[in-house]
């Protein structure tokens, strides 16, 4: 053909059609072959000019095949997930299983797909699907954009492709947070239960979430150890706090009394909570505080509500938001804000002060005795009519 290195493949199930190729070597003296184009499309002249600026381009240092063997070199998003994501999670997430869980569904969509070829608009409509086919919540249809966007993330600093497809992926934010807390007659109410079941580990784990504002996890997974009696603290080792690090909650007369008797039922045992019936410590109370709650009339408490409810004892009885983030372990003070609103009592007995002042200065004005005029008047008798408060200063 004139051309060295310019050849035609004729198959068999084409016949009378062939495909142009170059071969050359590339820079490690690898034999490779670029294709040109099919005969049917460019003519013999057109691939000969074609193989001419291949040449040039290859004896310049460049490699017409690098970008399909770059393409080659990313995995699937399903391999990458099995590889390199999966591995990664084990070992620094606890809810990883359910990374799993949720995966199942974005391997059918998305899972044989490059990474580099994941694109928004197509996991913007399996997101969508997740609502209306699925007939997941908002909340719930979230979850798999999220870990998603984590793991193109992850790819994206491994240098697997060159930007995250979902970094600025739009999702439901439903606001979904369910805050339950309990007025006095409700509280007294769980309260009677806790003191008088027969369950008594059960009851006494739900007294001391009610009173330190731990986890549930927090508290099953209590050792003795881990309770410093002396100082009154109970110490959250960071394999089982939510923040990872290791902090300390403040014990009060009523979970220290609780502590107490449970390290006496517990005796010869590690953990302070053991089911007496397996030996071994308590993983889940659901089944019996469903009962517990029922009877006291309160089939919608969470046991995380515990929790809520106890930072409402704190913040309604004066306490700073900060003593709140401090004790609940919050890692940043935007969680404890959540509670502000029920600083609403406190603020406005704080704003009765001012009230007091105002009402005060008010009846000194009116009872206060005026100053008869000088001159011809001295021997007149002036009537002192009284002031009438404005309505609403009486009120104050």
């Amino acid at each position: 053909m004139d051309q060295p290195g310019l050849y035609v493949e004729v198959r068999s199930t084409s016949q009378g059609q062939g495909t142009f190729y170059w071969r050359y070597k590339d820079n490690t003296g690898k034999t490779c072959h670029q294709k040109i184009g099919r005969t049917s499309d460019i003519s013999l002249a057109d691939a000969r000019k074609q193989a001419k600026t291949l040449k040039a381009e290859i004896s310049l240092g460049a490699d017409p095949r690098a970008t399909a063997k770059a393409q080659r070199a990313i995995p699937t998003l399903g391999d990458f997930f099995d590889d390199t994501y999966l591995p990664y999670a084990k070992v620094h997430k606890r809810s990883w299983k359910r990374d799993v869980q949720l995966f199942s569904r974005i391997r059918t969509a998305f899972g044989h797909l490059r990474l580099d070829q994941i694109q928004k608009q197509k996991v913007a409509v399996f997101h969508a699907g997740l609502m209306e086919v699925e007939g997941l919540s908002a909340s719930s249809a979230d979850h798999c954009p999220k870990l998603l966007r984590r793991i193109c993330s992850m790819a994206l600093e491994f240098d697997l492709i060159e930007k995250n497809p979902l970094s600025k992926f739009a999702l439901f934010n439903h606001d979904n947070k369910v805050e339950n807390y309990l007025n006095d007659e409700q509280l007294g109410k769980l309260m009677d239960v806790l003191r008088t079941d027969a369950n008594r580990p059960v009851c006494n784990i739900a007294i001391l979430l009610l009173g330190t504002g731990c986890r549930l996890n927090e508290i099953l997974s209590a050792k003795k150890l881990d309770i410093d009696v002396a100082n009154r603290i109970l110490r959250i080792a960071a394999t089982n706090s939510k923040s990872k690090r290791v902090r300390t909650v403040p014990l009060n007369d009523a979970s220290l009394d609780i502590i107490l008797k449970q390290m006496e039922d517990t005796k010869g045992y590690d953990y302070l909570f053991i089911n007496h019936k397996t030996g071994a410590r308590y993983t889940t109370i659901m089944k019996v505080w469903t009962r517990l709650r029922e009877k006291a009339g309160l089939p919608h408490l969470r046991c995380h509500d515990l929790r809520h409810c106890f930072a409402s004892f704190l913040v309604n009885s004066g306490r700073t938001l900060y003593e709140v983030q401090q004790i609940l372990g919050h890692s940043q003070s935007i969680v404890t804000e959540r509670y502000s609103h029920l600083s609403t009592k406190t603020l406005q007995s704080a704003a009765n002060c001012a009230s007091v002042m105002i009402k005060g200065a008010m009846l000194a004005s009116v009872t206060a005795v005026p100053e008869l005029p000088s001159g011809d008047l001295q021997g007149d008798v002036i009537d002192v009519v009284p002031v009438e408060l404005p309505e609403m200063l009486q009120a104050a």
